[in-house]
């Protein structure tokens, strides 16, 4: 075997397991606007401890029908948008992202049930390079953003229609 031969052998053994470390999730919960609520939204931090560049990019859950990559977007007049990120949210070789209310957050549409205050679910988070990861999520109606209101918030999505909200925020303050 000539040495070149060797290192990719080597470089192609390695590469899986470095991918295929757990993703690290940490503080995360969910909430709805109320328990009529249709949607609700989860919020974390997700630690990528592995020397690969990796993207999140699916989650499901058997607590809503359908659940989406989201972020908010600010239109030229100053309007806030809700938008699917359907390339997903890189994560970076050995950093953080934060998924949180006014930025980066799973959407989940068509609740199966309530979430109530205490309770929780389980949520899979797929990655693109890293195994998938099942966490369970706290459901915290209570907790407060970290950062203030969204002032002027717009909707868009499948099958809702265009809702536009003016205010300190929308339902679930994704």
């Amino acid at each position: 075997m000539t040495f070149k031969t060797t290192l990719l052998a080597t470089a192609f053994a390695v590469l899986p397991a470095l991918a295929s470390a757990q993703m690290v999730i940490e503080d995360a919960y969910a909430r709805s606007a109320s328990p009529l609520a249709q949607s609700g939204a989860a919020f974390m931090t997700i630690f990528n401890p592995t020397d690969v560049d990796d993207r999140l990019i699916a989650a499901e859950s058997t607590a809503a029908e359908r659940l989406e990559l989201h972020t908010h977007i600010q239109e030229d007049s100053g309007i806030m948008r809700m938008v699917e990120v359907e390339e997903g949210f890189a994560i970076p070789a050995g950093e953080t992202i934060t998924l949180q209310r006014g930025g980066l957050h799973v959407m989940m549409l068509g609740l199966t049930e309530p979430l109530v205050q205490g309770e929780e679910i389980e949520v899979t988070f797929t990655f693109e390079h890293a195994e998938p990861l099942t966490h369970t999520i706290i459901i915290d109606n209570e907790r407060q953003p970290t950062m203030g209101g969204h002032g002027n918030m717009q909707m868009n999505g499948e099958g809702n229609g265009t809702m536009q909200m003016n205010g300190a925020g929308h339902g679930t303050d994704g």
